[in-house]
């Protein structure tokens, strides 16, 4: 074999990795955001399991958040409660770095 083979298989190893960590991570985001939208409105117990799993499916609408931002705003409005985009993207990005470094973290 090749150095440029190894290389390419390094690079396709890497590739596949990182793609892995994304999905993980984003799941995991999707969960805390589920969890901290529906402690804001009221969602408790196995409806808590539910909503989860209904953000999570949102994110399979669309490629990149948007999908998910509009799952989270329209069930905020659908209660009345005052949530606004900026707050709910700020959550986003701050459940994506604790993702990403808990998954870090169970790897050592």
């Amino acid at each position: 074999m090749t150095t440029f083979d190894e290389r390419e298989k390094s690079f396709e190893k890497k590739f596949a990795l990182d793609q892995d960590l994304k999905f993980r991570a984003e799941s995991r985001r999707n969960k805390k955001l589920a969890e901290w939208a529906a402690g804001k409105l009221g969602i408790t117990g196995e409806a808590l399991e539910e909503y989860i799993k209904a953000v999570r499916k949102a994110d399979l609408a669309e490629k990149g958040d948007d999908d998910v931002l509009r799952k989270v705003k329209q069930d905020f409005d659908a209660k009345g409660i005052a949530v606004d985009e900026t707050e709910i993207r700020a959550k986003l990005n701050e459940f994506l770095s604790q993702s990403v470094s808990e998954i870090e973290a169970d790897k050592k």
